[in-house]
């Protein structure tokens, strides 16, 4: 039940025993903007340690008055300078990225960029390589973006590779160097970017369900498989961080669909320190279906937890389309719901499996991975546990690590081919 305090100043709404303070405050540069923060007063704040009884403010939206009607805002951040390139591409990344349209024109400004940076994936991917990109509806009628990568020609195509990216990602950056070496291996790798992020349509960081987020992953592929090229070889899905969330949902609603399953650091379950209390969890779902798009505030920087090499840690900004923003409120109530879900029927994971985790990610834990894998009901499954990895163990470590995760994924797709 839902009761609000006090006729004048902040709004408190008191929810099964936690205060939510909705509090309106004039912005003091612009005297017209008026900024709603929420303030939770609860022994088990949203993600914060429940043993550490605090106060947790959320600024959410900026409400700015307009002759015609009232516009709803979701507060952001100043935009970063990327260093070493341009004041005109500089501007260029500067612009608003919501929509598919403005992603499309920063990502194309920027390829000559990517193609000259120093980083093993770009240096010293294989040439050769055939890649094709192009755009299709989906039966929602959102453009969805598609890019393949095939051995050259006269190489035989052991299998097909499908990948599902991670959270705010795309499959156009550090993926075009990781597609290159599996393709170049005898593989035909293809990606779509997920409705809300990359080039396809959708608002940017915005996942509306993560059911249909899998359906739509389970039809776009469904049409590749079915391309004469690869028409009756071998398919596996591969998914990282989120898309390993992706690629277990997809598994669940088609057990059938895939020759095997190809985790990198999994985002299957939540944190127990970190899991928000039922009650919260329960106000945070009403309240994202008042503002699904509004923004939470952000986590700290998880580039430091990403990225072991240093060196490669700075590259990442050059991701220039990655959504890096605060969550949106629809979004995280998805994400939980979904490793909920996840952990609760790993049991039903029968496919050939291969998980990889670094050992000291910090992002989604590896003991996480060793779960699923104890309990996955496959007969043929592998867990790849790398001493002092990081998060992104494909693209974040030294270079000698990384080829050795790739070439652990090749050596398991030959063996099953």
């Amino acid at each position: 039940m839902y009761k609000r305090n006090g006729a004048r100043g902040p709004r408190a709404i008191v929810y099964s025993g936690q205060q939510i303070v909705a509090r309106f405050t004039a912005c003091p540069t612009k005297p017209q903007r008026m900024d709603l923060s929420l303030t939770f007063r609860s022994p088990s704040p949203f993600l914060l340690p429940k043993s550490k009884p605090s106060t947790l403010s959320i600024p959410l939206i900026s409400l700015k008055p307009s002759p015609h009607r009232l516009t709803v805002a979701a507060a952001a951040g100043k935009m970063k300078m990327i260093e070493g390139v341009s004041d005109e591409l500089n501007s260029i990344a500067s612009q608003n990225l919501d929509y598919a349209a403005a992603r499309r024109r920063v990502r194309s400004a920027f390829i000559p960029v990517h193609q000259q940076l120093d980083h093993l994936l770009f240096k010293m991917a294989p040439t050769g390589v055939r890649t094709e990109e192009w755009i299709e509806r989906n039966s929602k009628g959102l453009e969805i973006f598609f890019r393949r990568w095939m051995p050259e020609p006269g190489v035989k195509i052991k299998g097909v590779v499908c990948f599902c990216h991670g959270y705010g990602d795309t499959c156009t950056f550090f993926f075009e160097g990781i597609a290159r070496f599996i393709a170049a291996s005898g593989y035909g790798v293809y990606a779509i970017d997920h409705p809300g992020f990359g080039l396809s349509e959708g608002l940017h960081g915005y996942i509306y369900s993560f059911d249909e987020l899998a359906d739509n992953v389970i039809e776009q592929y469904a049409k590749i498989k079915e391309r004469p090229e690869v028409r009756g070889l071998p398919c596996f899905i591969l998914g990282q961080s989120m898309g390993g969330a992706v690629t277990l949902k997809v598994h669940f609603k088609d057990p059938h669909g895939w020759d095997g399953i190809i985790l990198v650091a999994p985002m299957c379950k939540i944190a127990d320190d970190v899991t928000p209390s039922k009650p919260v969890l329960n106000f945070l779902t009403f309240l994202s279906k008042v503002m699904p798009t509004a923004k939470l505030v952000p986590q700290k920087d998880l580039a430091e937890l990403m990225f072991r090499d240093s060196r490669k840690k700075k590259m990442a900004v050059y991701n220039v389309i990655c959504y890096d923003d605060r969550v949106r409120l629809r979004t995280a109530v998805e994400l939980l719901n979904a490793t909920k879900e996840i952990e609760e029927q790993v049991d039903k994971v029968s496919s050939p499996l291969l998980i990889l985790h670094g050992a000291a990610d910090k992002v989604t834990d590896p003991v996480v991975s060793q779960f699923l894998y104890e309990n996955a009901s496959s007969k043929d499954k592998t867990l790849k546990l790398y001493e002092e990895g990081y998060h992104c163990i494909l693209e974040g470590e030294p270079d000698d690590r990384i080829l050795t995760v790739l070439n652990d994924i090749i050596s398991w797709l030959d063996a099953r081919c």
